[in-house]
């Protein structure tokens, strides 16, 4: 589905004058996803990285396929249930909260854990969804 899309940028200065065209319109999977046999969607539950501007209810895009680098998000598995952490390769390695009201996750000498994938993107929502 294509979603119109308008040529001129946003000003968040600033007031720019308003053009009234749009452009042919933007698809999102192809601007948001490059490996799309490798991605997943996931909802956020809880509140442990919201100093990275990730909420409780925000929706991540996952790429399965990509090798995650020091401070990257990630989504890990974790004593068998995922959580999104900031990676942090060690020594020691570690999956960090971005609120200081949790604490880090060490992730050497553990068998019951694994990166599963690196997020992308953030769909941090600004007015809450209806209900499907």
């Amino acid at each position: 589905m294509l979603i119109p899309s308008a040529v001129e940028t946003v000003a968040a200065g600033f007031p720019s004058p308003a053009e009234d065209y749009a452009d042919a319109g933007i698809d999102l999977s192809r601007q948001l996803i490059d490996h799309p046999a490798a991605t997943f969607l996931v909802r956020v539950a809880g509140e442990s990285m919201t100093g990275r501007g990730i909420d409780d209810g925000d929706e991540l895009i996952i790429d399965r396929s990509l090798t995650p680098k020091d401070d990257d998000v990630v989504v890990a598995l974790v004593d068998g249930e995922f959580t999104v952490k900031q990676y942090h390769p060690g020594p020691p390695a570690q999956l960090i909260p971005a609120n200081h009201d949790f604490t880090a996750i060490d992730l050497d000498g553990r068998d019951d854990a694994e990166i599963w994938g690196m997020v992308t993107t953030c769909l941090h929502h600004l007015r809450p969804r209806r209900p499907q």
